[in-house]
């Protein structure tokens, strides 16, 4: 198997979708701190964004947590994260980059709004894409789980910096048990 080094750092919650699918899929793979102030490394393997995580698979270089994501998925297929029903798959995608950092990207009256509308949004996402099941990916941990599941982890802390809850129990009882 060719070698697998993942470019990173501790504090992205968008590392953390990458090294938990590489974990479930039981791949071995290399985990590299990368100093954020000498972006070296993202400008040429991020060139657009200059961001991390960056997987090098081979020598190939993959970039953007989903499309990583995405990449292990169909590189390593075993334990599947996207059903294999094409609807089922495109409710998958569709559920998958419903995070609410917009609420922690803005203040005042802009963070206000963003904190209504990712509450709606969560309300929704909480009866329709959770529902009665175990995961919001079903049964079993899918891609949406992968991708809200890690920035969910995050919450609590980041909602302790700017002074403002999102997922509390009494409005969205089932996402916070989750």
């Amino acid at each position: 198997m060719a070698e697998v080094n993942l470019h990173g750092r501790w504090s992205s919650p968008f590392v953390y979708r990458v090294i938990r699918t590489l974990k479930l899929k039981g791949i071995l793979y290399e985990y590299i701190e990368e100093d954020l102030s000498n972006k070296v490394l993202c400008f040429y393997s991020n060139p657009v964004y200059k961001k991390i995580p960056v997987l090098v698979h081979g020598g190939k270089t993959i970039c953007e947590s989903m499309i990583v994501v995405e990449y292990i998925e169909q590189t390593w297929p075993p334990t599947p994260f996207l059903p294999t029903d094409p609807y089922e798959r495109a409710k998958a995608r569709f559920w998958a980059p419903a995070a609410i950092l917009s609420v922690f990207r803005s203040n005042g009256k802009e963070q206000k709004k963003a904190l209504k509308d990712s509450l709606e949004m969560l309300k929704i996402m909480e009866e329709q894409g959770l529902g009665e099941k175990k995961f919001l990916g079903g049964d079993r941990i899918r891609i949406v789980d992968i991708a809200f599941g890690t920035i969910a982890h995050w919450y609590g802390v980041i909602e302790e910096i700017i002074e403002v809850k999102v997922l509390e129990a009494h409005a969205l009882p089932r996402l916070h048990a989750w």
